[in-house]
């Protein structure tokens, strides 16, 4: 397997994330929102040939405050050390601390790839309108 990485890809659009989102997260996705937020990340990724196979998206000030706000495998290419390699360019790549929160059970994998426990996380709903 010949896995392509390609840090702050941007050529990344709506039209092939959507997709690739869908074989991780099912889900009914915006384009144009999808093409806007992904206009707003870095986004790295990862290809085998022509396939997205992962996604890692940072989002950031530049200075204060990084967050990496999603990094999918999708589920034939997991365990191949793709998603490790996505996060450790991720580190080598940002210019802040990253906070994120992690999906229950994917814990060990962050702890294995060098993250340390921080803060609680909250979650502070925009209300329904």
């Amino acid at each position: 397997m010949d896995i392509r990485y390609t840090v702050d890809d941007k050529r990344l659009s709506a039209a092939e994330f959507i997709p690739f989102a869908n074989g991780v997260w099912a889900g009914e996705y915006d384009p144009e929102k999808v093409q806007r937020a992904l206009e707003r990340t870095a986004n790295i990724t990862a290809y085998d040939g022509e396939t997205l196979v992962g996604c890692l998206r940072l989002l950031t000030d530049g200075y204060f405050f990084g967050t990496i706000t999603e990094l999918l495998v999708l589920p034939s290419h997991q365990r191949q050390g793709i998603g490790s390699r996505l996060l450790q360019l991720a580190k080598e790549h940002t210019p802040t601390l990253l906070f994120f929160g992690a999906q229950p059970g994917a814990e060990r994998f962050y702890e294995r790839n060098g993250c340390k426990k921080s803060l609680q996380s909250y979650v502070l709903e925009k209300p329904a309108t």
